[in-house]
């Protein structure tokens, strides 16, 4: 993966004469090289890749379209951009305003000759968009997720804790062939299922649903899935409100495509709760992209006025949630295409009941 050529032409639309990429997941993006450091600034006609002797050496092999400069005492990184902004005419720098943090930016303003302008649209606008090449790594690293949920079904019993289960799933995460978990997974039961968000106890997992919402990481790309279960058998309220969120789900696939705003999918899902009389227990929007973070453009929610490019990659997960009772949320991944979308998601969404 190296995207240079893209951030290149993106600087032509950017409103600036260069456009400089700080943040991990942008630096990896457009560069295809993991690095902890290194600054990589572009302008229409070249390319520069700014870092220390931790990683001078490999990136120069790595980065074939970019130069390769070495960071030290001396050379700092903000004194080769200025040394590039004199000899191209550089006045004015694009920049990651969602990433940078304040005190970074004041540095950065500070030791910088060229004006700072907040460029975010510009980079989540560019990695909205996915290749086949990248749908192939979220296909892989979905695969290990969705083997490693299969294998810790055996375990979900009253006499393992939340916990216990969520660290059996990072381990198989592991053992399968991820690099890492992309988040740390969300294993809430019984009454706390309720909680969209939860965080895993040491209490053992109780009778009723089961949210499992999961994640692996594997060369850089994220996967992100979520399953609801029941332990024991489940009311005909837990069944209504099961089906409910399916049927949501299923209504914003079928509206998801090319050109049409996140909002649009989110809404026939939201009819489809608000409809059944749950509509106040739907808090959050649809769906998200997913890529090289868990969460980054497009979203899909009430506010989300943007039509979907085609090559978007998103969640799909609507969700019913009744505090203090239970919540349900199905979640699944599509790529976005002119008529329709692929839902890259293979894991069974008929309830488990264990």
């Amino acid at each position: 993966m190296n995207n240079i050529e893209k951030l290149k032409s993106a600087v032509a639309d950017s409103g600036a004469d260069a456009l400089m990429v700080t943040g991990p997941a942008n630096r990896y993006y457009f560069s295809g090289f993991p690095s902890s450091a290194g600054i990589l600034l572009a302008t229409q006609n070249g390319a520069w890749f700014m870092t220390d002797s931790r990683y001078s050496e490999a990136a120069a092999k790595a980065i074939g379209n970019a130069e390769v400069r070495k960071t030290d005492r001396e050379n700092t990184s903000a004194k080769l951009i200025n040394a590039l902004c004199a000899e191209f005419g550089v006045k004015t720098i694009g920049f990651e305003d969602a990433v940078v943090t304040y005190a970074e930016y004041l540095d950065f303003a500070k030791k910088l000759d060229a004006e700072l302008l907040p460029a975010q649209k510009v980079f989540s606008a560019q990695r909205a968009v996915k290749s086949r090449e990248d749908l192939d790594k979220l296909i892989v690293v979905e695969r290990i997720a969705e083997k490693s949920f299969t294998e810790i079904l055996p375990l979900i019993s009253t006499d393992i804790t939340e916990r216990e289960l969520a660290a059996e799933l990072v381990c198989r995460f592991l053992k399968n062939g991820a690099d890492d978990k992309s988040f740390d997974p969300i294993v809430v039961s019984g009454a706390r299922s309720s909680m969209p968000h939860g965080v895993p106890t040491d209490a053992k997992l109780q009778k009723g649903f089961l949210t499992i919402d999961f994640g692996a990481k594997k060369d850089g790309w994220c996967s992100d899935t979520t399953r609801t279960l029941c332990i024991g058998k489940p009311t005909d309220e837990m069944v209504r409100v099961y089906e409910t969120v399916l049927l949501a789900q299923l209504a914003g696939i079928a509206t998801a495509r090319a050109g049409v705003t996140g909002g649009q999918v989110d809404g026939a899902a939201r009819d489809v709760i608000v409809s059944a009389g749950y509509g106040e227990y739907f808090g959050h929007g649809f769906g998200h992209g997913l890529g090289l973070e868990v969460h980054e453009s497009p979203t899909a929610a009430p506010t989300s006025d943007a039509p979907i490019p085609a090559g978007a990659v998103m969640s799909a997960e609507p969700g019913i949630y009744l505090p203090g009772r239970f919540g349900v949320r199905i979640e699944d991944v599509l790529y976005i295409t002119e008529t329709g979308n692929e839902n890259i998601t293979k894991l069974s969404k008929t309830m488990i009941i264990i």
